[in-house]
């Protein structure tokens, strides 16, 4: 941690920098904190713009340790990351009948950061460098830094409906 930000591992063990600007909100599982609420070790989702292998923050969640962590979320059905073993699986649940790569609209703001939140939930361990909303409403997550799933795809009320 240093006055202006931080670095982190991803779960595939990339590093990536954290930039915070004046606007950058925290929470720690559902309540709002600080920067000062991070510490060495910390699960986190950072959501914001990405440049390379940097992040300005808009958002810190820092993952509680009460119990609501790792056990919580394969309850919940997350599917965990391994690194290096690729799935023979090239599409999970539903992908909307007429996308085609490359179509629709970049989002952002709270928008995105919903469904940002929704695709990480579902498949940690990636970095998501976009969102586009789809003609049909639907959100496509763009995940990379993983080497499955690429596309997620988000309904408009932040459900994970299927990935590819």
């Amino acid at each position: 941690m240093s006055t202006s930000g931080f670095t982190i591992s991803t779960s595939a063990g990339q590093k990536v920098t954290v930039d915070e600007a004046a606007s950058t909100t925290y929470k720690k599982g559902a309540s709002s904190t600080s920067a000062s609420a991070i510490t060495k070790g910390d699960s986190v989702l950072v959501l914001g713009t990405t440049n390379g292998t940097t992040i300005t923050a808009t958002q810190v969640t820092v993952q509680p340790t009460d119990g609501g962590g790792s056990a919580a979320s394969s309850a919940a059905g997350v599917i965990p990351f391994q690194r290096g073993a690729p799935t023979t699986a090239k599409q999970d649940g539903q992908i909307p009948a007429n996308y085609t790569e490359g179509s629709g609209t970049i989002v952002s703001g709270t928008t995105a950061n919903k469904a940002t939140e929704a695709a990480l939930a579902a498949y940690p361990g990636g970095v998501v460098d976009r969102v586009v909303k789809l003609s049909n409403g639907e959100y496509e997550v763009h995940y990379i830094g993983v080497n499955w799933p690429h596309h997620i795809f988000v309904n408009q009320d932040f459900k994970v409906v299927g990935a590819n």
